[in-house]
């Protein structure tokens, strides 16, 4: 179905400091805006809304490459400026960035497009993986914050354009972002896995940050790491195991400081030894007791956020999962499922299967479980 990219550039911020909005910032030899528009040039057309005052300006950059569309007062009017251009166009879905990130990977992008097959919108995002604080005015901890369900929202946010535009005419006044007008039109949204290299210029040494990221793509080209993991864990008493995040039933459970998800483990281990970060003991020592009986979702997000942190994307994964018994093949499709959901990534890129030990050693003899893992991470 035909898309439309909008980004958004009429915004005259001063934080990323300069003598020019950051959108015409120099980075690598061209303007800011000019990468983000690049990202989207596979789009059946693309939109810039721009200021009023660098119309003619955007005409001698883009000329006839883009479509240019002067902003509003604010971020909401100069959307809904770009979106009644596009009433009856022939245009289904929408895509509407902000051109202050100019690193969106084209992977992130056809996340988002995918997710419409399916939702009236989708945008995305990161989980928090960092503690939250409450500070005072005078820079003092007076609290932490739960960071659980939290997610950093990320450019562009995807919708069907029919819906997206009834919702701006609906609510003139805008609201924070595109998402929250869709959800205040009744519309549900979807989270898609962002990237960190699709962070967003606010502060001076963001640009910098840009250059290296561009030098380290003109440079190395892709960053391939590998990593690999392995554990183990007993049985004791129990009606259940916990494998790849899925609660199976069985006779016996597995013994462990956390739930002794065997399977999550080795595949946390993969992601953390291909950053060179060394395994989950490191993260989450066994002698705090926080984490005792903790979901092994914990660890394993984290392992998936470091990734994306240091600019990593998770090119796939693949676990192995060594007994006789529980049987883990009718499981499999859903162990799959449930690391995709946790990583941020296509199940396409999750392979989750089981091998016996030929009743030799201890998993033959059916004391424990081993799993092993592999994770290929992909640097940009």
């Amino acid at each position: 179905m035909p898309v439309a990219a909008i980004i958004v550039a009429a915004g005259r911020g001063t934080r990323a400091g300069g003598a020019e909005p950051k959108q015409w910032q120099d980075l690598a030899g061209r303007p800011v805006l000019a990468h983000a528009l690049d990202a989207f040039g596979f789009c059946d057309r693309v939109i810039a809304v721009l200021h009023p005052e660098d119309m003619a300006r955007g005409v001698a950059a883009f000329g006839g490459a883009v479509t240019l569309v002067a902003g509003g007062a604010t971020r909401s009017a100069s959307v809904r400026n770009a979106l009644e251009t596009l009433a009856g166009a022939g245009i289904d879905r929408v895509l509407i960035h902000d051109a202050a990130r100019p690193l969106v990977p084209r992977a992130v992008i056809e996340r988002v497009i995918a997710a419409l097959d399916t939702h009236v919108g989708a945008a995305p995002g990161l989980p928090v993986a960092d503690a939250l604080w409450r500070v005072d005015a005078a820079g003092a901890i007076t609290g932490t914050a739960d960071r659980a369900g939290l997610w950093r929202a990320q450019t562009p946010q995807g919708f069907r354009l029919n819906e997206i535009l009834a919702a701006h005419r609906a609510h003139p006044d805008g609201a924070d972002d595109d998402v929250a007008l869709a959800r205040a039109a009744g519309h549900a949204v979807v989270a898609v896995a962002g990237d960190e290299a699709n962070f967003k210029i606010t502060w001076p040494g963001d640009l910098a940050r840009a250059e290296r990221h561009l030098d380290r793509r003109a440079t190395m080209g892709f960053d391939v790491r590998l990593g690999n993991g392995y554990d183990v864990h007993a049985f004791t008493e129990g009606d259940h195991v916990v494998l790849c995040g899925v609660k199976v039933p069985h006779g016996r459970a597995l013994l462990g400081h956390s739930d002794a998800d065997v399977g999550m483990h080795a595949l946390t281990d993969a992601i953390y030894g291909a950053l060179a970060e060394g395994d989950i003991g490191r993260h989450f020592p066994p002698s705090d007791p926080q984490w005792k009986g903790a979901a092994s979702e914990i660890f394993l997000a984290h392992a998936a956020a470091l990734a994306r942190e240091k600019g990593f994307r998770i090119g796939n994964v693949d676990v192995t999962i060594v007994c006789e018994r529980p049987k883990v093949g009718p499981h499999a499709a859903a162990m799959q499922a449930e690391l995709a959901r946790i990583m941020g990534i296509e199940p396409g890129r999750v392979s989750v299967k089981a091998t016996t030990s030929e009743r030799l050693g201890f998993t033959g003899r059916e004391e424990g479980i081993a799993a092993l893992a592999t994770a290929t991470l992909i640097g940009e």
